[in-house]
């Protein structure tokens, strides 16, 4: 199984995610943080099975089922990189500055 590595800047974007659930219901940040390593676990589990994101240098994507989420990653080097958790409703590719 691969080593999976988190950029600093979407490890952010879940933490704030994180606590911005938190503070609308009780738990609900930690259901969201819940499915991010299940997400993971997944990715790590199977890495090209996901489909390729944009056809830019490898990437892929992995559509959380409960929030509105992805996760933008590429194998790089053997180690599955997390470029961005990505909120679906955020402006498109503000991430992309991180490849």
């Amino acid at each position: 199984m691969l080593e999976v590595y988190i950029y600093p800047a979407a490890y952010k974007e879940m933490e704030v995610s994180f606590n911005w659930y938190e503070e609308k219901a009780e738990n609900l940040g930690k259901d969201f943080f819940r499915e991010i390593k299940k997400a993971i676990e997944n990715i790590k589990t199977s890495p090209k099975v996901f489909p390729k994101y944009l056809d830019i240098k490898g990437l892929r994507r992995f559509l959380l089922h409960r929030f509105p989420f992805a996760i933008i990653y590429r194998i790089k080097n053997g180690i599955i990189q997390v470029i961005a958790i990505m909120h679906l409703k955020r402006k498109p590719y503000y991430w992309k500055d991180r490849l």
